[in-house]
């Protein structure tokens, strides 16, 4: 029998999905700064404040959720619920964390058409330079961190060549598997991790079935020809985006451009505004796949099409996540399972470095003035360690001056 279910006892007691729903939606509110701020977040409200779980069932579930693909905070946040409240606290969890900001980035997408003029052009042109700074941000933190040494700073750089080659899904599903295989030979030598376990009300039987449908889904939406643009086509954009992403939040912008940019539903520009706003709201930046939904040009768009995109992105990190709760414990000590992980995780710098070139840096940084706007907002977010929301209120503000002088 694994620890997953062998510490019953450690299992917080059972409380209410309307309490998990408040709490979550308090955070959703109010949880700026990406996936680790969020991580920060839960462990204050869950851990110091509420003691729902102890620091160690806390730390396991974090190594858990950053393990898998998917977005990392969101999934520890649905695990949380889980383990108060069953699976409708896990689905109440979700949803008080997502709908804040889902719901003000699909306002953005309705209202960004009707922003004409000087003002209206100069903060889109700063929310686009905003993702610039916010992306080589997390390509700097990333990079420190997932690649110390030379040879997965080597196999993150072959990568990004790879990639800026060629851009399609083949290709990065291609770099992906590619860097799982460099790091079974070139990254064995990390000690495996230790503890690990968490208790989870989940049978083996349950994540079998979470695991069966995720990777039905994953094989359907991967071999399904985009002929026609209607709801499945994108709902199988989403879902690929949503399960290939590993380390979540920036890393799913280069999928989510080549799914929508690149066969016209959603154009660069509006592609890249929307980026930038996703920075200044809270909650979980997947909900940028509610903005892309809303302003994809083939229908389902609008309302139906946000909703699709919320579900089409997060379902498979859910999937997947109750799959392997149940076999967790015993994947995680094998050497070979984090030796291609590492592999894997040099390979997401390696993407989010190419698409820091292309699209965000070529079609957003034309002039002198776009370079120092875009790097004023990266040394407050590096140096100064500011806030999100900051970035974004200077980002925007200075495009709204260029536009006005040049106008």
């Amino acid at each position: 029998m694994t620890a997953v279910h062998s510490r019953q006892a450690e299992r917080p007691e059972k409380g209410a999905v309307s309490d998990v729903l408040l709490i979550f939606l308090k955070l959703g509110l109010t949880c700026f700064g990406g996936p680790i701020a969020h991580i920060g977040y839960f462990r204050d409200e869950f851990v110091t404040r509420r003691r729902w779980l102890d620091e160690q069932a806390y730390a396991d579930l974090v190594a858990l959720c950053q393990f898998l693909p998917g977005p990392a905070s969101s999934q520890v946040g649905f695990s949380i619920g889980l383990m108060r409240a069953g699976y409708l606290g896990g689905l109440a969890a979700w949803t008080g964390f997502t709908l804040p900001s889902a719901i003000v980035l699909v306002l953005f997408a309705f209202g960004a058409p009707s922003l004409g003029g000087p003002f209206g052009s100069g903060l889109l042109h700063g929310l686009k330079l905003v993702a610039v700074a916010i992306v080589a941000q997390a390509v700097w933190g990333m990079a420190r961190t997932l690649c110390p040494d030379r040879e997965r700073a080597s196999i993150a750089a072959v990568a990004s060549l790879f990639i800026l080659l060629s851009a399609s899904s083949v290709t990065q599903i291609a770099a992906i598997l590619l860097g799982a295989v460099a790091g079974l030979g070139l990254c064995r030598g990390a000690p495996p991790p230790t503890g690990g376990q968490v208790a989870m009300p989940v049978s083996r039987r349950a994540g079998s079935a979470a695991l069966a449908t995720f990777s039905i889904l994953l094989v359907g939406v991967l071999v399904l020809a985009r002929s026609s643009a209607n709801a499945v086509d994108l709902f199988a954009a989403f879902y690929r985006s949503g399960a290939l992403v590993f380390g979540g939040g920036h890393v799913v912008l280069p999928l989510l451009r080549e799914a929508f940019v690149t066969p016209g539903w959603v154009s660069d520009d509006a592609f890249l505004a929307g980026y930038g706003a996703a920075q200044a709201v809270p909650g979980p930046l997947f909900t940028f796949a509610a903005y892309l939904g809303a302003v994809v040009k083939p229908e389902p768009n609008g309302l139906a099409g946000a909703v699709l995109g919320l579900i089409g992105i997060f379902l498979p990190g859910i999937l997947i996540l109750i799959g392997m709760l149940p076999f967790w414990d015993a994947l995680r000590v094998r050497p070979g399972a984090q030796a291609a992980m590492r592999g894997i995780n040099a390979v997401v710098v390696g993407l989010l470095g190419a698409a820091l070139y292309n699209p965000v840096w070529t079609s957003s940084v034309k002039t002198p003035a776009d370079f120092g706007v875009a790097l004023v907002g990266f040394v407050l977010l590096v140096a100064w360690r500011a806030p999100p929301l900051v970035v974004v209120m200077v980002g925007a503000l200075g495009g709204i001056v260029l536009a006005l002088t040049q106008a």
